[in-house]
């Protein structure tokens, strides 16, 4: 971090050959690349990242227990992240035997954190769901650990908060933030819940603590401003909201002193300034390129397996519509438990025996079903004169001379006989003598039908 004395004078004007800084807006701040194209330093602003967690300034009122006084942003941020209760314990592992693992992750979270990185990226090759973009990173992916991807980062970083901020609200303005400081209530939110809020008053704050046309936000913008200074700028707003505007500011400069409120100077660079920062190594872009490449190879394999599984499935489709009908019927819902899931339509020696109630629906279906498959075997012409030569609406003693309809009551009796585990009432050897071999008799009146049918209720 630059000394005081380093510092530049006054403001100069600003050179027309120098673009302007405060550019893009909210909606264009997100970083957006295709799958499987790195992000680059001048995506992710590497050198900002470099100077912010570098930093060894310990100022800072540490928000996990810790037997240090003050801790820098680095640590801070970290423990930050380190204490969330949505923070896995795999990644917690990794980040505590790993501490550079856990640096690299705390400048994903801050991208996260500002609106930078948006919840559509991933960071891992073997990324499935087309939600989201995969990307490398080689800048912040020197370790081996798994970087996750943006929704589970924001997940945390959400619950990133206070012991005393689990039972009731965060702070959501910045004014409630420096009330508490000013109060000392410290720390009077955690670092990740001041960066939210920060983000999302960036415009109203925009004339509070930065020249026009600049915002918080610009901070992590490819522009033409130095990064150590914009890095300084950012410490500088971190210290003012946490530990109190009163308190002297050790990220102060000349101007900052002279302009109370105000961050620190910040330095406009030339184009040819910006284009030595943010510089990719030749080892990074090999990296990138070899990671993109594997990218591309798995999602071909994916393609490949899902076109093959889809082929599977139509086959087995093709497969089921060309299998024959079998004598087995659709299972029937029964409100009551225990009752049989199948109900076979076979011939009587081996047709089931049924011991509980079935819908009356379904014993009426099972005995069309079985009456049809009968009569169409046993006797097709008799059938086919049985549906063409008899009307089911008309109700006349003279149709039960009809020896094909007495054959068809016939059968249905045993149908029902069998459903129902017992035969019928009166048994059939008990009818009138009057009456033919054949059941119902000739001479049953309709009065004599209806007691019978609800005899065998």
């Amino acid at each position: 971090m630059a000394s005081t004395s380093d510092l530049p004078g006054p403001p100069q004007p600003q050179t027309d050959s120098a673009p302007l800084a405060g550019y893009l807006s909210r909606k264009a701040l997100p970083i957006k690349r295709n799958d499987a194209e790195p992000l680059t330093r001048e995506d992710v602003q590497f050198d900002l990242l470099h100077h912010i967690f570098n930093d060894r300034h310990k100022v800072f009122t540490p928000q996990a227990p810790t037997e240090e006084s003050k801790v820098h942003f680095c640590d801070l941020y970290v423990n930050a992240l380190y204490m969330s209760h949505k923070c896995s314990k795999v990644l917690k592992d990794k980040m505590a035997d790993t501490p550079a693992f856990a640096v690299e992750l705390a400048k994903f979270a801050l991208l996260t954190n500002v609106g930078r990185i948006n919840t559509t990226m991933a960071f891992f090759p073997e990324m499935k769901t087309a939600l989201r973009t995969y990307h490398p990173v080689p800048s912040l992916q020197k370790t081996d650990g798994n970087a996750q991807d943006a929704p589970r980062i924001k997940n945390c970083l959400k619950a990133a908060l206070l012991p005393s901020e689990l039972k009731s609200m965060p702070p959501s303005t910045p004014e409630e933030i420096l009330q508490k400081s000013r109060a000392h209530q410290l720390p009077p939110t955690s670092i990740v819940n001041l960066i939210f809020v920060l983000a999302n008053h960036a415009a109203p704050l925009a004339s509070t603590h930065f020249d026009p046309p600049l915002n918080f936000l610009d901070l992590f913008l490819p522009i033409n401003i130095a990064s150590a200074d914009r890095a300084r700028a950012f410490l500088w707003l971190m210290f003012h909201y946490l530990e109190g505007p009163e308190q002297p500011n050790p990220y102060d400069d000349d101007y900052s002193r002279q302009h109370p409120g105000k961050v620190p100077w910040l330095r406009r660079l030339s184009e040819e300034a910006m284009e030595q920062e943010n510089v990719d190594t030749p080892g990074e872009i090999e990296w990138g390129k070899s990671m993109s490449e594997m990218r591309n190879i798995f999602l071909q394999k994916l393609v490949r397996s899902f076109d093959k599984e889809k082929k599977a499935k139509a086959a087995a489709s093709a497969s089921k519509v060309a299998e024959p009908i079998s004598g087995r019927l659709r299972p029937l819902r029964s409100q009551q438990e225990g009752v049989k899931p199948y109900i076979h339509y076979l011939p009587p020696d081996r047709a089931p025996q049924l011991t509980q109630s079935v819908p009356i629906i379904g014993l009426a279906l099972v005995a069309l079903v079985y009456i049809t498959e009968t009569c169409s075997n046993a006797c097709p012409a008799d059938a086919w004169q049985v549906v063409t030569s008899t009307d089911p609406l008309v109700d006349s003693d003279e149709e039960l001379h009809d020896e094909h309809v007495r054959l068809d009551y016939s059968r249905r009796v045993d149908v029902i006989a069998r459903l129902r585990g017992r035969p019928p009432t009166p048994p059939l050897d008990q009818l009138p003598p009057d009456s033919s071999s054949s059941y119902p008799p000739s001479s049953d009146t309709r009065e004599h039908r209806w007691r019978t049918v609800e005899s065998w209720k």
